[in-house]
């Protein structure tokens, strides 16, 4: 039995860190102990914890036992690079890093100082993930021959006020879209080539707010997927899952569309549609409903970093895994300036 919740510190206190603050409170075996950030935050102001301009003076507090990192994107290797040094587990938010050479740099931190990093990919611990995870490989949709998703929404003007939002190392791409192709990767195969556009036409920033990608997958699958932070639209996940209480849900907008030789699944909702009998376009399909429990994915998440930092477990997420979605969407990038189809690196 463990003798006292987790006590987890806090660095970057924005959207992100105010977010985790908030399932850290609901959470039985976590306290927040502190938080960094190095401007006056409204997080900061609201919690009696201490509060630290400087996030080593929190990786040295003698209370902390793990960390959660949210700060800007292009901060998060120097910071999961002290914590390592400091001997803090870290649950850090996706992106992994801003590059995929910045990856490796942390990859080997974290394999020569014996680190503890779980990476923030949360859609991965949601329910209905394992759920089809589990219908995908047992064969009940056949091979997977394509796969759909949509990530469209309008973020608020106020969510651009954090000047990093607006900046190299933002952009619906790399905030968004990764957690498409990630929980893609987890589901049906590696990505191998990928076609992209992006368009900042919107609102002029220097990174993208939409984005479109055409992808093949290891097994022969094809997938197509859009993202736009610009349009009013009830198509993503965070619409179509329960997952924040910040957002309205719209229980019948899947965001993602998987189709097998056998059947195909309307996701996060699994509908279930398949054939009884003779396989045929002429044929009425059937459909069914899988039920799941467990609750959203930051919780279990969160549950599982407790588990992590205690060393009860191994990190579903890793460093190395998080890297290789974060080279699908560099070579997505790389895509939309050139014109060209990538052929992404193992």
């Amino acid at each position: 039995m463990n003798p006292h919740p987790l006590r987890i510190g806090i660095i970057g206190a924005g959207v992100m860190g105010t977010k985790h603050a908030e399932f850290i409170a609901r959470e039985q075996n976590a306290t927040l102990v502190g938080i960094a950030d190095p401007f006056t935050t409204t997080l900061a102001e609201t919690t009696e914890v201490p509060s630290y301009t400087d996030y080593h003076d929190l990786l040295a507090a003698p209370d902390v036992d793990a960390v959660i990192i949210a700060n800007p994107n292009v901060e998060h290797v120097p910071t999961a690079l002290a914590a390592i040094e400091a001997g803090i587990p870290a649950l850090l938010e996706k992106p992994v890093a801003v590059s995929a050479d910045e990856a490796s740099v942390l990859s080997l931190a974290v394999k020569a100082g014996d680190g503890v990093i779980l990476v923030g990919h949360h859609r991965r611990h949601h329910p209905a993930v394992a759920a089809a995870r589990g219908m995908i490989s047992a064969g009940e949709l056949g091979r997977i021959v394509a796969v759909n998703g949509m990530w469209l929404t309008k973020k608020s003007a106020d969510y651009f006020e954090q000047s990093w939002h607006r900046t190299a190392g933002a952009g619906v791409m790399l905030i968004n879209l990764v957690h498409d192709l990630d929980l893609m990767r987890h589901l049906v195969g590696e990505v191998t080539t990928i076609q992209a556009i992006a368009s900042n036409a919107i609102r002029g920033y220097e990174v993208e707010d939409t984005a479109a990608v055409i992808v093949s997958f290891d097994n022969g699958a094809i997938g197509t997927f859009i993202a736009s932070d610009s349009v009013v639209a009830p198509w993503g996940w965070d619409q179509s899952t329960q997952d924040d209480p910040q957002f309205p849900f719209n229980p019948d907008t899947a965001c993602y569309s998987i189709a097998g030789t056998d059947g195909s699944l309307a996701f996060p909702q699994l509908g279930h549609y398949y054939h009884d009998g003779e396989s045929n376009w002429t044929h009425p399909l059937s459909r069914r409903f899988h039920a799941t429990t467990g609750g959203d994915s930051y919780t279990r998440q969160l549950r599982h970093f407790i588990d992590v930092a205690r060393g009860q477990s191994e990190p579903m997420v890793t460093v190395d895994d998080a890297a290789a979605t974060l080279k699908i969407i560099e070579s997505a990038h790389r895509s939309a300036a050139t014109g060209e189809l990538i052929r992404v690196q193992p």
